[in-house]
């Protein structure tokens, strides 16, 4: 009896001093996350907002992303996707009309909220926002069907603060192939395409390989004269046969050209079969909301479903650092980090569901060894210096 009692002490000290040791990673991650620049390449809040108007200077009911939960998780600069479906392809000026909104919406949020957010144009933007206590505000156009084939449009977009062009979406447009495209048009990039690039290096704008087709993705590197970023991608490794994450030999490619693949958090890029599972879990859920009689596409619907995804997480935060791991060991730490594509997937993993959670995903990889250097070049550090490098041979094209 006596040893059973002393067993059971011996055991419950053991399990205090893990949950300890547990609490004080956690509270280091927690303090690097709010030490270092923490960039997030990609994030669907305009587009959320286009659909479920909320007030994310506090917390909110719906979505991932509000200025409370960033606070919280240490983040310092999102890139704001101006995100422009792949149907408005169809209808001349619907996507720059769209995009023009989108940005209008973002620049009301800095200037409604001025000491909350601040419209960011530079990496010393970034550095600023940070020394400042606020959230840098930077945009991305997700779609080059904005340009609407006017190349003129490459730099009005620059000047109303478009840092980088995700070159397609979903379907084929004017400038390159989509990895979700089966029909290839143009087996890569475009004449356009080409000129696009061209014009992309001559301002210094960030070129974004997310979404295109392998071959769209070699042709840009051997036009480029800078590097580029994937600003939210994964390894293909996890999803073999997936075209939309990157194999071994382009993320290969991407380091040697000085880019960075910036990680999807979302949990169809992280396992195949998770994306299996995100599919049943979607029917199932559209299919509960059809047996009441409520249609899944109307805005009740989608606001069901918006609350439903976070109940039913898949996969976990080891899965995400699972990819960090394998970049890392590919090509090295200096050219990965985070894009987690929040507000943008139906599913996420346990622990990462919203931006407030960073913390966890910073104390997962201390439990594999990084250093704090390789944390901090992580969670903004390679993507600074990219779009340094990008500024940088812009100058040098400059008579």
């Amino acid at each position: 009896m006596i040893r059973s009692v002393v067993f059971l002490l011996l055991l419950a000290g053991l399990l205090a001093a893990c949950r300890s040791e547990e609490q004080r990673l956690y509270e280091r991650a927690r303090e690097l996350t709010q030490r270092f620049i923490l960039i997030d390449g990609h994030i669907d809040v305009p587009y959320r907002l286009r659909q479920f108007p909320e007030d994310i200077t506090r917390r909110t009911e719906l979505g991932d992303f509000d200025y409370e939960r960033a606070r919280a998780g240490g983040l310092d600069a999102p890139f704001f996707s101006i995100y422009l479906p792949a149907e408005l392809q169809d209808t001349p000026g619907a996507s720059k009309a769209l995009a023009d909104s989108l940005i209008d919406m973002v620049e009301a949020l800095a200037r409604q909220a001025p000491d909350k957010f601040m419209l960011a144009r530079s990496p010393e933007d970034v550095r600023r926002a940070h020394r400042e206590g606020r959230i840098a505000l930077l945009m991305g156009m997700e779609n080059g069907s904005g340009l609407e084939g006017d190349l003129r449009n490459v730099a009005y977009f620059y000047e109303r603060g478009i840092r980088y062009i995700t070159l397609t979406h979903a379907r084929v447009n004017q400038i390159c192939d989509s990895s979700y495209d089966t029909t290839r048009v143009w087996n890569g990039l475009s004449p356009f395409g080409e000129q696009v690039v061209d014009e992309m290096n001559r301002l210094g704008m960030l070129i974004d390989v997310s979404h295109v087709s392998d071959s769209a993705f070699y042709d840009v590197l051997r036009r480029t004269k800078a590097p580029v970023i994937a600003s939210h991608s994964s390894a293909r490794h996890f999803t073999p046969g997936w075209e939309r994450n990157m194999s071994d030999e382009m993320i290969r490619a991407l380091a040697a050209n000085g880019g960075v693949i910036m990680i999807n958090f979302g949990s169809s890029f992280l396992r195949g079969e998770y994306q299996a599972m995100g599919d049943s879990l979607r029917r199932q859920l559209r299919a509960e909301l059809e047996a009441q009689g409520i249609d899944p596409d109307s805005p009740e619907g989608r606001r069901w479903m918006a609350l439903q995804r976070k109940r039913h997480p898949i996969g976990t935060v080891a899965d995400v650092a699972d990819h960090i791991d394998y970049v890392v060991q590919l090509v090295g730490v200096d050219h990965v980090g985070l894009g987690s594509d929040f507000d943008g997937v139906f599913a996420l993993p346990e622990g990462l569901q919203d931006v407030s959670m960073y913390p966890n995903l910073v104390a997962e990889l201390l439990r594999r060894g990084y250093s704090e250097e390789d944390l901090e070049k992580i969670l903004g550090g390679n993507l600074l210096r990219v779009w340094e490098a990008v500024e940088a041979a812009a100058e040098l094209q400059t008579p």
